[in-house]
């Protein structure tokens, strides 16, 4: 929603300067200052804004155009960047590549993919795979050995193509080693890139610290892409080790298809990391789609942390309706971990609704109990012949409901902010509340109370860094 009315304010800027009849210093000012006051009211940093206007006034010098150019086009063209991958082989680093290209191509940039990886064989064939399933430009060579001329040359091709984005995809090894660095240093020595970013496997764990500090020391990484992300169980380490070197983590990789790439906003992912849903997200979604006669029943069951069997079935009638508040369910504390993973939508309907038939077959008191106690082995039993199921399906369906009590008895006394006031659940949700349901496992892949800590203080900071917060945050 942010980003909808950030993009729509940019765009109206865009089209007054259009509509002018002539492009004078005085039009570009009135522009500039309606893009600064969106993006400041978008909390972002005054600095970058500051210095943005005094980029496009430095590039856009209006006297210095000759009669007859189209002033409108060169001011909205402002300047190509060029952003470097960075990463062992292995990490995933070409497909992240792609994927950070289609992702803006979706924003409307025009990126274009160059394969300066002369190191790896099928490195060329593979970015060109994908490179051509998104329909984005690349280039490389299959007979030019020399990955510093090959990024050279794809860079000039695309700037004078008037690509917008140009994403060079350089060599990895499968261990830090001289080469390596040496060979990174020397592309981006010659294509001079806007932003650096280190893509990293999120199943080295605690080993992060040490090849982001290598990486980091070697070329001025702008930033951080951590991939394989679905579900990994050191991939909390990996990101606090991270966090400890100060290294804005822009994107995270979710799995193989191009879309399974996202954003990285730190309390939405701690959240999901302990099994407690995009706790904010679901806040704003209720406010946004739930009638407003019906949020005050919904929201004081949600704080008083009382869960019973009949809650968690009104619940899967929502999200089986897969309309907006359907969308709004999937995001409850505890259902969008283990109950619905990512790419196995039918599967989880089809045990949704075993459960739902189950649950048909019960008594009000048993819907309505929060008393573990009271199902008993005759009851299950019971159960089991009403509904056709077996004994070990209606067990099954007990223990994912004590899961989902579990976690919802966690949020007995948070506070439930009002549309508009999420910085004070965010207040709330702090390391040391989500510390107590975090497995111990779990706590310990991260690092700790401190590694977590770590990981919310440091990847919290709004200041994401250069253009890596410019790049990784926002529509162009």
């Amino acid at each position: 929603m942010v980003l909808a009315q950030l993009g729509g304010s940019i765009a109206r800027a865009l089209q007054q300067m259009s509509n002018a009849t002539i492009i004078d210093e005085k039009v570009l000012s009135e522009c500039l200052n309606e893009i600064s006051r969106a993006l400041l009211q978008s909390d972002v940093q005054f600095k970058l804004v500051r210095d943005m206007q005094a980029n496009i006034k430095r590039i856009v010098n209006l006297d210095d155009l000759a009669a007859g150019h189209n002033k409108r086009r060169i001011i909205q063209q402002g300047k190509t960047s060029v952003v470097m991958f960075v990463g062992l082989q292995g990490s995933g680093k070409t497909t992240t590549c792609t994927k950070y290209a289609y992702y803006h191509q979706k924003k409307g940039w025009k990126p274009a993919l160059v394969c300066a990886d002369t190191f790896r064989a099928g490195a060329f064939d593979q970015l060109k795979q994908n490179a051509t399933k998104t329909k984005i430009p690349y280039y490389g060579s299959y007979m030019e050995s020399d990955p510093v001329k090959i990024a050279v040359e794809g860079v000039e091709t695309f700037k004078k193509e008037n690509r917008d984005l140009i994403i060079v995809d350089t060599s990895g090894r499968h261990k830090q080693e001289a080469a390596l660095f040496e060979e990174m240093r020397q592309v981006s020595e010659a294509t001079k890139p806007d932003l650096i970013i280190f893509v990293m496997d999120s199943s080295i764990g605690q080993a992060a610290f040490d090849q982001a500090q290598a990486f980091k020391q070697s070329v001025a990484v702008g930033a951080v892409i951590i991939t394989k992300m679905d579900g990994h169980a050191k991939g909390g380490g990996a990101l606090s080790a991270v966090a400890a070197t100060k290294s804005p983590v822009i994107f995270i990789g979710t799995g193989e298809h191009m879309e399974e790439f996202e954003v990285f906003d730190v309390k939405p992912f701690v959240s999901r990391l302990l099994g407690m849903g995009d706790w904010s997200g679901f806040m704003d979604k209720i406010h946004e789609v739930v009638p407003t006669d019906q949020q005050p029943e919904l929201l004081q069951k949600l704080s008083e942390g009382s869960f019973t069997l009949r809650l968690m079935y009104e619940q899967f009638q929502n999200i089986l309706k897969m309309g907006p508040i359907g969308q709004v369910f999937s995001m409850l504390p505890g259902f969008s971990a283990e109950l619905m993973p990512k790419g196995h939508e039918k599967e989880s309907q089809a045990k949704i609704k075993r459960y739902m038939t189950m649950m048909d077959s019960m008594t009000n008191a048993e819907l309505d109990s929060t008393n573990p106690k009271l199902m008993n082995e005759s009851r299950i039993m019971r159960i089991a012949r009403g509904s056709g199921r077996s004994v070990r399906d209606v067990t099954e369906m007990l223990e994912e409901y004590k899961r989902l009590a579990k976690i919802w008895s966690k949020m007995k006394g948070l506070k439930i902010p009002k549309k508009g006031e999420m910085s004070a659940l965010s207040r709330n949700m702090n390391a040391q509340q989500m510390s107590k349901v975090l497995p111990p496992q779990m706590l310990k892949q991260i690092g700790g109370m401190g590694g977590l800590q770590s990981l919310m203080k440091q990847m919290g900071s709004k200041d994401m860094g250069g253009m890596g917060g410019m790049f990784g945050r926002g529509d162009k």
